[in-house]
């Protein structure tokens, strides 16, 4: 149907973002191409978490906020840590796909993404001791307890994540329910296939359950999934089989990666980039390397220290593409990442929100010529 303003045309196409010349000295906005997948630049949006769900349904908020990032010039946008099951939720109000009647509202929002010709990714997610409690700016900030709000936790071992927390403490997986966890992630897998999204990710950070399972600091079984680190990292590895088995071949599926504990005697690089070459046969096709909240009390973590080295190890040492994290928000400090063969993309969380253009005006710092929205693009001149 022709616009009633401009009727002489019958639609505006636009691809925000893509640059109209590559520059061999710009790589950040130069494309990059996974199994089928091909990106326009090499520019990604982290998963958010933004408790705005309810009963795991994706909302018009969901809509709003994931395509202002695609408009924004994003070749990849991933949605928050979204529950495999109803328990793998962080809070009530965060994002599931453990059910068919969940496809279609995603549907809407992997729809809108695409009608700015942007890419768009689940974040699959348990976040076993982590799960069941309020969003941060609940003034609760606490773990609910089973009943109307809350659930049991669930984890490896019966760890709670703060010595100081009361009962109950996270039940300790037996095997058979680990078994159906797996099954729940490629089932999940398929549900997003029917939603239309282009990629997977599935969440082994940051202190959720996966995580969990690997680190030798919550992970105290002494069956087939503890142990040593072939023991730990079953659970992962069944999960990365069955994910990719049901994931079509030409789509590829990323890993977010706790690359260190930040503790003593727990997960580190060296363990990261053994895993990454197990998940490589397997068919996982990028890491994505984040690190820390394993457990409380830590050294360090994502949000105050420089987590572009895991990225480069990653990427040399197990020969797997990577995404380079951890408050990055210069342009030309991005840019030097890819340009150094440090990483092959960047992902940014808080610079998307705090400037949901971000990669528009990375492209006019750099002085590299993008298209625009067609709505927007006459006014950047």
């Amino acid at each position: 149907m022709a616009s009633p303003f401009f009727p002489w045309e019958t639609s505006a196409p636009s691809n925000p973002g893509k640059p109209t010349t590559i520059k061999p000295e710009i790589p950040l906005f130069s494309p990059f191409t996974l199994r089928g997948l091909t990106l326009k630049n090499r520019i990604v949006v982290s998963p958010m978490c933004t408790y705005s769900s309810s009963d795991g349904f994706a909302t018009d908020w969901h809509i709003t906020h994931l395509t202002q990032f695609a408009l924004g010039g994003a070749a990849l946008v991933f949605t928050e840590a979204t529950g495999v099951s109803p328990e793998g939720r962080i809070s009530p109000y965060c994002t599931g796909i453990w059910k068919d009647e969940q496809i279609e509202k995603w549907k809407e929002v992997v729809k809108s993404v695409h009608s700015h010709n942007s890419l768009i990714g689940m974040q699959l997610a348990h976040s076993g001791r982590k799960g069941s409690t309020t969003p941060p700016w609940d003034p609760r900030r606490a773990v609910l307890p089973p009943g109307t709000e809350g659930w049991q936790t669930v984890a490896p071992s019966p760890i709670p994540y703060h010595e100081s927390q009361q009962p109950p403490h996270p039940h300790e997986l037996t095997i058979p329910e680990i078994q159906n966890l797996v099954k729940a992630f490629a089932e999940a897998a398929i549900r997003c296939e029917k939603a239309g999204f282009d990629t997977i990710e599935i969440h082994g950070a940051h202190g959720y359950l996966i995580s969990t399972f690997n680190s030798p600091l919550t992970n105290l079984r002494t069956d087939e999934y503890g142990g040593d680190f072939s023991g730990r990292t079953r659970f992962v590895r069944e999960i990365a089989a069955a994910v990719r088995n049901v994931f079509p071949v030409h789509k590829p599926v990323f890993y977010r990666a706790n690359s260190v504990d930040w503790a003593p005697g727990g997960w580190t690089i060296t363990d990261t980039v053994q895993l990454a070459k197990e998940l490589k046969k397997i068919g996982i096709d990028s890491l994505d390397c984040s690190s820390g909240g394993t457990v409380s009390k830590a050294s360090g973590g994502p949000f105050f220290s420089d987590q572009i080295p895991f990225a480069e190890a990653v990427k040399k040492e197990a020969g797997l593409p990577t995404i380079a994290v951890g408050s990055i928000k210069d342009p030309v400090a991005a840019n030097q990442i890819i340009l150094d063969g440090r990483a092959d993309l960047v992902a940014l969380a808080r610079g998307w929100l705090h400037n949901p253009r971000w990669a528009l005006d990375a492209a006019k710092a750099l002085n590299v010529r993008v298209e625009y929205a067609t709505q927007y693009g006459w006014t950047y001149g």
